[in-house]
């Protein structure tokens, strides 16, 4: 199994922990995030990993290798300017009929074998990872009709079902990517949608942390460190 993983972002909502390394070395714990994310990989059955980075990729270059040190084979595909979160994938010319793209950033017990093998079962052409985001309001939330208040919620619970920039796809829908310019997966998706390809969204069973912003990297630090054996259950 192939994977692509997005480590070129320079991580600017987690100043000043990313001023001297790029955001995928952040420690979580005593490994790096994106170290955590390769050996879930690794534990799931991807051998290959295509590292589209950036920012900074000296280091993650240095610190990752070839992938000996996880087992893995790791090549990297550079870009000489930012070309969005789906615009690297037009520089790679070597990707499987199927392969799994994510963020080098997520603290996940997702299961990756299973998002994987249900979206090549179906002959599925993309697959998001989803998540259902509970978001906590601070403040009292007004409904208005008609300018006169109809009710008075306060402090309200509400949930979305969000990405979590895990992705399943077949090489095909490459072709939508334009060939120059930024192109973000959040507009790919919506063109392929567009084209009439049905985007499956996959639910999964999980915990997952975006690491964006520094109450993320603390929460996601607490999780790691309270529950190493649900991240890394093949190493305890």
């Amino acid at each position: 199994m192939q994977a692509v993983i997005l480590a070129g972002g320079k991580g600017s909502r987690l100043r000043p922990f990313t001023n001297t390394f790029p955001k995928p070395l952040v420690p979580v714990g005593d490994k790096a995030i994106l170290e955590i994310v390769l050996e879930q990989l690794r534990h799931h059955g991807v051998t290959e990993i295509v590292m589209a980075v950036n920012h900074m990729s000296h280091l993650i270059r240095a610190f990752f290798g070839a992938g000996e040190r996880l087992g893995m084979k790791i090549d990297y595909s550079e870009e000489s300017e930012p070309l969005g979160t789906a615009g690297p994938l037009r520089l790679m010319n070597s990707l499987d009929e199927n392969f799994l793209m994510l963020n080098g950033d997520i603290l996940t017990t997702l299961d990756f074998s299973d998002l994987f093998s249900s979206h090549v079962a179906d002959g599925r052409k993309v697959s998001i990872a989803t998540f259902e985001k509970e978001v906590k309001i601070d403040l009292g939330v007004l409904k208005v009709k008609d300018g006169l208040l109809s009710d008075y919620i306060e402090k309200p619970t509400e949930y979305f079902t969000v990405s979590m920039g895990i992705y399943a796809m077949h090489r095909s829908v490459i072709e939508v990517i334009p060939s120059e310019g930024k192109y973000d997966l959040n507009t790919m998706m919506l063109d392929l949608r567009d084209r009439g390809v049905p985007i499956h969204c996959y639910q999964g069973n999980c915990e997952w942390l975006d690491i964006g912003r520094a109450s993320d990297y603390e929460e996601a630090t607490r999780l790691f460190e309270e529950g190493r054996d649900r991240f890394l259950p093949a190493t305890t």
